[in-house]
């Protein structure tokens, strides 16, 4: 009896440990957070994309490399035994971090040069649609004239430099760590400090705010004075985003669309606070006839200029063709009076 009692105890240790190496304690120790934070800190990582997120990656041989070298892989003050002597030790302590959810293993597919060259049709689209096609054919027509001399170095350069493959990753079936070329993607995503300062300044300042009524007069006078100059302040803008406005449109309409005025150009563009009061005004001239409009004229006067000779070119072709055919008429002429003069002479010869 005390035998199969033994045995019934041996088994039940062996199927918690089993249980504990296939499905480890959800809690990570001190140390294993440590070791991930420096993981993360000192591995060099990768960003792109994995089931439409943006995640951060690392490669496997590049941790092990770097985690044997790490404070972990030497001995202690005590002079204690390292944690990490081979590489063995560190891919167990790395399948350790796997399964405790730190990171998962992605599989890396090569993206193909079709996919490539969709993305690259749907950004195209997306850019013609924002620019407009006439701000892209004078930008071209800019750089034609100036990078001519330096296409053929930037076609070597090109050339010379390896093409970069791209890679998206993909949820891999066996998620077991392998020292190699495998990608890890990162779960573990510590919050930063200064986010903790933020949220408790943001807390503090919630909490100030409420107890306004027990604050000292002097404290609330100040506050309601600069409550009152905030206020001001927007007003102002607003009232010269307005003025700006009604004075381009005075001038537009009195000039008949030739005089362009803009004060504080750059009050609603999306630059600093000093950058939106400067420069203080921006003055356009322009003719009644726009630059597209004489484009557009001078295209049609080399399209008549074309049509014209081409016609020409057809007239000449035309009479070289009629005089052509006037000298064939003539030779044949020729040669039927030679062949009627000699039947004429046979005739005369047989009269005789």
């Amino acid at each position: 009896m005390a035998s199969k009692v033994e045995k019934r105890k041996v088994s039940k240790a062996k199927k918690k440990d089993d249980v504990e190496v296939m499905h480890p304690a959800t809690k990570p120790t001190s140390e294993e957070i440590a070791i991930a934070k420096w993981i993360k800190a000192n591995v060099p990582c990768k960003k792109t994309k994995f089931l439409s997120h943006s995640v951060e990656y690392f490669t496997a041989s590049k941790a092990v490399d770097k985690l044997l070298i790490s404070p972990w892989s030497s001995p202690g003050k005590n002079k204690e035994e390292p944690l990490f002597t081979t590489r063995e030790s560190v891919v167990q302590y790395l399948d350790l971090l796997l399964r405790k959810k730190f990171f998962h293993r992605a599989r890396k597919i090569p993206v193909s040069e079709q996919e490539l060259k969709a993305r690259s049709k749907k950004k195209e689209k997306k850019k013609e649609k924002e620019d407009g096609k006439k701000e892209k054919q004078e930008a071209e027509e800019e750089k034609k004239g100036d990078d001519g001399e330096s296409s053929h170095a930037e076609e070597k350069k090109d050339k010379g430099k390896k093409e970069k493959r791209k890679i998206r990753l993909d949820m891999h079936l066996e998620q077991i760590f392998v020292d190699g070329n495998d990608a890890y993607v990162w779960i573990y995503d510590p919050i930063p400090y200064y986010y903790w300062l933020a949220g408790g300044g943001v807390v503090l300042a919630v909490v100030a705010l409420c107890l306004f009524p027990l604050w000292p007069p002097v404290v609330r006078k100040g506050v309601y004075y600069l409550s009152i100059g905030a206020a001001g302040f927007l007003m102002f803008i607003f009232g010269l985003a307005v003025l700006r406005v009604l004075i381009f449109c005075l001038l537009w309409l009195v000039s008949m669309g030739r005089h362009h005025l803009w004060i504080f150009p750059n009050l609603t563009e999306d630059v600093g606070f000093f950058a939106s009061f400067w420069p203080l005004w921006k003055y356009e001239c322009r003719d009644k006839e726009s630059p597209s409009k004489k484009d557009k004229k001078n295209n049609g006067k080399k399209k008549l200029s074309d049509d014209e000779n081409e016609e020409k070119a057809e007239e000449s072709g035309g009479e070289d063709t009629q005089l052509d055919n006037v000298e064939d008429t003539e030779d044949k002429s020729e040669t039927e009076s030679e062949q009627t003069g000699k039947d004429f002479e046979m005739i005369e010869k047989d009269d005789e």
